[in-house]
């Protein structure tokens, strides 16, 4: 079977994290993705924090795999020309510049469509149109501005940003998911579309439960949060520490080594079908029946005395141990996992989540792998671009230049430093 993006070719204009995301994903998927990077710099992050010295980064490295790279100086009329011939070879052009950056370049909507009628424009912004339109947007921005930071953390702390990277990476998922669906639509519309996907709106969009709670506030407290029944609910839904922000009381719990392990902890779900078998797990087996513990609304208002007793029991085990016993009972848990041991996870190594890719300059790197399993479209992770690696194939293979007529081009600097490529 082939790739299930097999055929579709995507033109490349994003950078940093957002826009890569997305279309490192349409790679995998089997999409021949056309970096086009400045000439002599590239993305920004293939210099931002390099653990190697003049070897790409790994922030680079791990959201460009399996791409070809083109530099272009699209302010040279030849690079404009170019990029005009690439927009007719192309089926998505997907970019994450500020506002209004294409259109300063001369490649409007319009005059993109009249160049290729089927071209998808796909872009990522930090919000949609409104009063912040034009602000500049990053991660932890896209985190505030979404809903995430006001009801991450706990109750007596400052609003805290999660380490996913739901604002870049996770808005780059929404973008990709758009652009397949205006691929889709295109096979009977024939038209080509714009696609847009605002960083706050895809934080907002993760955060939905939270929205959802605000309404809830209105009808009263919300009780599957820790500050019910002994705390105070003001207008907005409020940091909820380690709850499970669900029907199903959950928080971390210690495990054994936890005085020198931060990561010593396993997440614990009070289940109301299986509350039995955590008496009989943690040997309180008088709470199946008594009338304070024996039903979810009894419990309450005492969750943190039932966290602290199955605490005691967690603490004699180490997390994984833990696990084992109750997922004997079904006991629904989890461990918190260190990126150390994510890495070094057989089953990860297993499935592709979690791959080896042999880099030309730097070696032997860990990268993540497609989340998303397609039974029929296998994905081989390969290694990021050199920058411009595939300039001269793109120019004969793709726009099919005659050898003239890539020497012209070269000789007018728009690939890059004429001598440098004269040399080459």
């Amino acid at each position: 079977m082939g790739k299930a993006l097999e055929g579709v070719r995507i033109l490349d204009f994003t950078h940093v994290q957002s826009g890569p995301t997305c279309t490192q994903l349409l790679a995998w998927f089997g999409a021949d993705v056309i970096k086009v990077e400045r000439p002599g710099v590239g993305d920004i992050t293939r210099t931002q924090l390099r653990d190697l010295p003049d070897v790409d980064s790994l922030y680079f490295t791990m959201l460009n795999s399996n791409k070809r790279s083109i530099t272009l100086d699209t302010k040279k009329p030849e690079g404009k020309e170019v990029l005009s011939e690439l927009i007719k070879q192309c089926d998505v052009l997907v970019e994450n510049f500020a506002p209004g950056a294409l259109d300063r370049m001369g490649f409007s909507w319009e005059y993109i469509q009249e160049l290729n009628p089927k071209m998808i424009v796909a872009s990522i912004k930090g919000f949609g149109p409104g009063p912040y339109a034009e602000c500049k947007v990053y991660e932890n921005v896209a985190q505030c501005a979404g809903g995430s930071a006001s009801t991450t953390g706990f109750d007596d702390g400052p609003p805290l940003v999660t380490g996913s990277q739901i604002g870049d990476s996770g808005t780059g998922l929404h973008l990709a998911l758009g652009i397949v669906a205006a691929l889709y639509q295109r096979t009977s519309s024939g038209r080509g579309q714009k696609v847009s996907a605002a960083m706050q709106d895809g934080v907002l969009n993760l955060c939905r439960v939270k929205l959802r709670d605000q309404q809830r506030l209105e009808h009263g407290p919300l009780k599957e949060y820790p500050q019910y029944p002994h705390g105070e609910f003001g207008e907005a839904v409020p940091r909820a520490g380690n709850a499970s922000g669900g029907g199903q009381p959950g928080w971390s719990l210690k495990c054994k080594g936890w005085e020198t392990d931060p990561n010593a902890y396993i997440y614990f779900i009070c289940q109301a079908p299986v509350w039995a078998n955590i008496c009989k797990v943690i040997g309180k087996e008088d709470w199946i029946t008594d009338p304070d513990y024996a039903t979810p609304d009894a419990r309450l208002p005492r969750l943190k005395e039932v966290f602290d007793t199955i605490e005691e029991w967690t603490m004699t085990k180490d997390k994984f141990e833990a696990m084992k016993i109750l997922n004997d009972y079904d006991i629904p848990c989890g461990p918190i996992l260190s990126m150390k041991e994510i890495a070094e996870e057989k089953s990860l190594r297993d499935t592709g989540t979690v791959v080896e890719v042999d880099h030309p300059k730097r070696g032997k790197y860990l990268t993540v792998g497609n989340p998303i399993k397609l039974s029929d479209s296998h994905v081989d992770v390969g290694p990021s671009p050199l920058l411009g690696e595939h300039t001269d194939d793109i120019l004969r293979s793709v726009l099919k230049f005659d050898e003239q007529r890539v020497a012209q081009i070269k000789a007018s600097g728009a690939l890059g430093d004429p001598k440098k490529a004269a040399a080459e």
